[in-house]
C-alpha cells in the first residue's frame, strides 16, 4: 500500500492564514538579522562616536549591501527552482538544486572575500569616505569580507529552507546568531575597548555561527533536501537553470546597491553629522524594509509552489491578499514611526545636530513608504512564476537609472539633502505604475 502524501498547506491551506503563519518567522527572522547589524551601530554610536558610527553604517554599509545584495539575488534562483520542484514533487531535482547551490556558496564566497578585501580602500575612496572614519572603514570591511564566505551559506542555506515552507528554522537560527553578536559585541568593545575592530571580529564569529546552524539542518534532513558534503557540486542543467533565474535579480540588486553608493556618495559631501544622521535613519528605515521584503519572500514561495503545482488560480488570490496585508502593515509601519520620531532616533545617536538632520530625512521619505508595495509584491511574485528579466528592467530602469540620473541631474541643479532624497518617493511612484501594468499583462497570458 502506497504511503500516502502529507498535505503541503501553501498549496492546499487557506491562503491568508498560511501566508500570515510563513510571514512572521520571516518578518522576526529579518528583525533579528537587522537587529543583528543595528546592535554594532548602537553600540559604536553610544560607547565609541559618531565617527565610529558613520564607520559602520555609512560607506561600508552600502558595499556590504553590494556584495551581500547580488548573492541574495542570486541565491533566489536556487530557491525559486528550488520551491517549484518542491511544489511538483521532484525529489531528484530538488536535490541536485541544493548541491549545486552550496557549491556556488562556497565558491562566491571565497572569491568575493578575496577580492573585496584588496578592493575596499578603493570602493571607500570612490564614495567620497571622510578622511576621518576611513582607517575605521577599512578595518570593518576587510574583517567582514574574511567571514563573506559565512554570510553566503546561511543566505542561501535559509532560502533553501523558506523555499519548500520551512521559515522557522532560519529564525531560530538568527536569534541565536544575533544573541552571539550582541554578547560578543559587548564583550569587544564595553569590556575590552577594541572600538570597530571589536565590532567587526563579533560580526565575523556571529556569522560563521549561523551558516554551522543552517548547514548542520540540511545534513540532518530526512527529507528531499537532504545536504551530503561528497555531493556539492556544479550540476551542469541546474546550474544553467539557477544562473538563468538568479544573475538577472542579483544584477538588480547590485544597480540597487550602486544606486544607494551614489545618493551615499552625495549624503556623505554635507559632513561627517549628515552621514551619521542618515547612518542612524537607515536603521529605522530597515524596519520598513524588513517588513517589506517578508512579503515579497513570502509571496514569491507561495506563487513558486502553487505555480509549480499548476494552481494558477491559487497563484492570483495569494497575490491580491499579500497586496492587501502589506499595503495595511506599510500604512501602520509610517504612522509608528512619524509619531515616535525622536525618541527612536535617539537610541542611536546624543548629538543634537545629528538627531535635527534624522528628523528631516524621516519626514521626507516615512510619508511614502506605502507606494513601493506594489513593486515588491509584483516583482516578488513574478520570480515565483520564473518571470524574471522584465521585473528586473522594471526596477533597475524605474528606481537605479532613474536616480542616478535625479542625482547628477536633478541634485547637481539643486544641491539640497531635501532634493536628494526627494528621489526615493518618485521613484516609488514610477515603478509601482510599471510593474502594474505589467502584472496584468503577465497575468493574462497566464
Amino acid at each position: 500500500m502506497t504511503q500516502k502524501q502529507p498535505i503541503n498547506q501553501i498549496t492546499e491551506g487557506v491562503i491568508w492564514k498560511q501566508l500570515l503563519l510563513f510571514f512572521f518567522p520571516i518578518l522576526l527572522g529579518t528583525f533579528f538579522q537587522q537587529l543583528y547589524n543595528t546592535i554594532d551601530t548602537v553600540i559604536v554610536g553610544q560607547f565609541v562616536g559618531k565617527a565610529a558610527l558613520a564607520s559602520v553604517g555609512g560607506s561600508s554599509a552600502q558595499i556590504v549591501a553590494l556584495i551581500v545584495g547580488f548573492f541574495t539575488g542570486l541565491s533566489s534562483g536556487a530557491s525559486v527552482l528550488i520551491a517549484q520542484y518542491f511544489g511538483a514533487r521532484n525529489e531528484h531535482a530538488a536535490s541536485d538544486g541544493l548541491h549545486n547551490a552550496y557549491a556556488i556558496s562556497i565558491m562566491g564566497g571565497i572569491l568575493l572575500g578575496i577580492i573585496g578585501s584588496f578592493a575596499t580602500p578603493s570602493m571607500l575612496r570612490l564614495m567620497n569616505t571622510p578622511d576621518e572614519i576611513m582607517q575605521d572603514s577599512v578595518i570593518y570591511l576587510r574583517i567582514y569580507f574574511a567571514g563573506i564566505i559565512f554570510v553566503f551559506l546561511y543566505n542561501m542555506g535559509s532560502s533553501i529552507l523558506r523555499a519548500v515552507g520551512d521559515s522557522k528554522h532560519p529564525l531560530y537560527y538568527l536569534v541565536a546568531c544575533c544573541l552571539l553578536n550582541i554578547i560578543l559585541d559587548v564583550l569587544f568593545v564595553v569590556a575590552f575597548h577594541m572600538g570597530v575592530l571589536g565590532v567587526a571580529v563579533a560580526t565575523l564569529i556571529s556569522q560563521a555561527f549561523s551558516a554551522l546552524l543552517v548547514t548542520r539542518k540540511l545534513l540532518r534532513s530526512d527529507g528531499m533536501l537532504k545536504l551530503s558534503f561528497s555531493r556539492i557540486r556544479f550540476h551542469g542543467s541546474v546550474l544553467k537553470n539557477q544562473l538563468k533565474l538568479g544573475l538577472p535579480t542579483g544584477f538588480e540588486a547590485i544597480l540597487f546597491a550602486i544606486t544607494n553608493i551614489a545618493i551615499q556618495s552625495a549624503v556623505n559631501t554635507f559632513g561627517t553629522d549628515t552621514s551619521a544622521a542618515w547612518s542612524a535613519y537607515g536603521k529605522l528605515d530597515a524596519i520598513f524594509w524588513m517588513v517589506s521584503t517578508a512579503f515579497g519572500i513570502s509571496i514569491t514561495t507561495f506563487v513558486g509552489q502553487n505555480y509549480g503545482a499548476g494552481k494558477y488560480d491559487r497563484v492570483r488570490k495569494s497575490i491580491r491578499v499579500c497586496i492587501g496585508m502589506d499595503f495595511a502593515a506599510a500604512i501602520l509601519l509610517m504612522l509608528v514611526l512619524v509619531c515616535f520620531r525622536i525618541p527612536l532616533f535617539h537610541i542611536f545617536v546624543t548629538d543634537e545636530n545629528v538627531v535635527e538632520i534624522g528628523l528631516k530625512m524621516m519626514a521626507t521619505m516615512a510619508p511614502f513608504y506605502w507606494l513601493f508595495v506594489f513593486t515588491e509584491v509584483f516583482s516578488g511574485a513574478l520570480r515565483g512564476m520564473g518571470d524574471v528579466v522584465v521585473p528586473m528592467l522594471i526596477t533597475t530602469g524605474g528606481i537605479c537609472l532613474f536616480r542616478v540620473v535625479w542625482i547628477f541631474g536633478v541634485v547637481a541643479l539643486f544641491p539640497t539633502l531635501t532634493v536628494t532624497l526627494l528621489n526615493y518617493p518618485v521613484s516609488w511612484v514610477l515603478t509601482s505604475v510599471l510593474f502594474l501594468f505589467y502584472y496584468h499583462f503577465r497575468m493574462k497570458k497566464l
